[in-house]
């Protein structure tokens, strides 16, 4: 099973969502923010269940869509999983910023 690690960039994208969303609900927040960590883990025991980064043209960039955020992550290795930005889908994404950060 591999590990996930939720890189700073990840991590602050969901403090971004949750106050953006909690403007409106606190609640749906919370809710929001626990169902993209929930969708993330199946990677755990499913590291190829999303599909390639059509932008990124790297086999080990890949992405789980969970409504309208994009859980994009890099496979790193077969025990470790790079949660890279959780990214809004109406925004474009900087593939080159998204490929710096491929450690």
């Amino acid at each position: 099973m591999a590990h996930l690690n939720w890189t700073d960039q990840a991590l602050a994208d969901l403090v971004s969502i949750a106050g953006f969303i909690a403007k409106d609900s606190v609640r749906y927040a919370r809710i929001t923010i626990t169902k993209i960590r929930i969708v993330a883990r199946q990677l755990q025991s499913h590291p190829l269940s999303g599909r390639k980064v059509p932008e990124a043209n790297n086999e080990t960039i890949r992405e789980l869509v969970f409504g309208n955020y994009r859980i994009i992550y890099s496979l790193v290795s077969s025990e470790r999983i790079d949660i890279l930005p959780v990214h809004h889908s109406a925004k474009p994404i900087a593939i080159d910023e998204l490929k710096r950060r491929i450690r």
